[in-house]
């Protein structure tokens, strides 16, 4: 059966597998003192930046809550909106595990503006209320949009100047710099980003996300703050159960993605937003692609007449996902061919938002059939 419901159903891609295999070569220092981490280590620097630091740990929640807890002292909160995963779909861990406040914010498309940050400012400094001391911005968004680099370094900006640290969860990272064109480092360090939740296991990865500080200069707001964000993330990262004790396979897998030491960051970035990059680093070719068939997907609903059948996309497609209503028993019957799941309530009763996923391993086939049985089944 085909998948549309989410990339985490896509298999490792075969360079990640190799790159494991690769590291199964004998006995290695454990907890990250190995040499695959170490050069891990010195492709951050290149791809993110000198003062990158990269932290690898097992998932994006326990990435999102490690850096959450270092960017903040016990008595933050966390601004943030109201769609995003931290709030929503992580179980509260913000919460229970980081002891943090998600102050959520409305959002248009997914996205928030630097008006968030003036919603709570305000609060900083009165004990009645939780303190503001991190934006959290998603990129992709939940719902499937992009934000600019001009959109990023101002909401960066507002959050700076209200004494707050800016957090990217950044679990697909790699489709929105594909998408803009650009290379990860243009859409974290250079608009400010503090630190960063990069994501692996939804762009060809099998496990393991990492937590990579971009700022080491930043300390946390606030008196008795746990200091710089590198002495706090190895602390943090032991505490919350996200030390892999080896740590050269989940470092493999992001050198597979980010690629060796020495080699291009970029490759064909320019071109990626057509999702025409055929070289260049695994992430990006990875994301191109994927970013690509959401793209197909839209034009076939558009070409095949299924607006005029029932289906109304609902969100702009500026990555790799495509959300639409449809009648409910159409939705169901289309459920027979490829698995997807509802989002939320439609229009009426009868209908569903439904969200449809591509991944790394979506072909051109795998659309096309797509769209010819949501076509039979409404």
């Amino acid at each position: 059966m085909q998948h549309f419901a989410s990339d985490n159903y896509a298999p490792v891609h075969p360079e990640v597998m190799a790159a494991i295999v690769a590291a199964n070569d004998g006995a290695a220092v454990s907890y990250g003192d190995d040499p695959v981490s170490a050069r891990l280590q010195v492709r951050a620097t290149e791809v993110f930046g000198e003062r990158a630091r990269i932290f690898p740990v097992l998932n994006g929640t326990g990435a999102n809550v490690i850096s959450l807890m270092a960017a903040a002292p016990r008595w933050g909160a966390v601004i943030a909106s109201d769609v995003a995963h931290i709030h929503t779909d992580e179980n509260g861990a913000p919460e229970r595990v980081g002891s943090l406040k998600v102050l959520a914010v409305p959002s248009v498309a997914g996205r928030i503006g630097p008006d968030a940050v003036d919603r709570y400012a305000g609060d900083i400094g009165n004990v009645q209320r939780a303190q503001p001391a991190v934006l959290s911005l998603t990129q992709v968004t939940e719902l499937g949009t992009v934000y600019s680099v001009a959109d990023l370094k101002l909401l960066a900006d507002a959050a700076h100047a209200a004494g707050l640290l800016v957090h990217l969860d950044g679990s697909r990272l790699a489709n929105a710099a594909a998408a803009l064109g650009v290379g990860l480092r243009e859409i974290t360090t250079d608009v400010g980003v503090d630190i960063l939740s990069f994501g692996a296991a939804k762009n060809g990865g099998m496990l393991g996300e990492a937590v990579v500080v971009l700022s080491d200069d930043d300390a946390v707001a606030g008196p008795g703050g746990p200091g710089r964000l590198t002495e706090a993330v190895p602390y943090l990262r032991k505490a919350t159960m996200q030390l892999a004790s080896k740590t050269r396979f989940v470092s493999a897998q992001l050198l597979a993605l980010l690629g060796e030491p020495g080699t291009p960051t970029s490759g064909t970035a320019a071109s990626a937003v057509e999702g025409t990059a055929a070289d260049g680093p695994l992430w990006l070719r990875n994301a191109a692609h994927s970013n690509a068939m959401a793209a197909r997907l839209r034009a076939g609903i558009e070409a095949a007449g299924l607006p005029e059948a029932g289906v109304r996309v609902t969100c702009p497609t500026e990555a790799n996902v495509v959300f639409a209503t449809l009648p409910r028993a159409a939705a169901d019957r289309a459920r027979a061919h490829a698995r997807f799941y509802d989002w939320a309530p439609g229009e009426t009763a009868d209908r569903v938002e439904v969200r449809w996923m591509c991944a790394w391993d979506t072909t051109a086939d795998d659309v096309d059939e797509f769209v010819r049985a949501v076509a039979a089944a409404l």
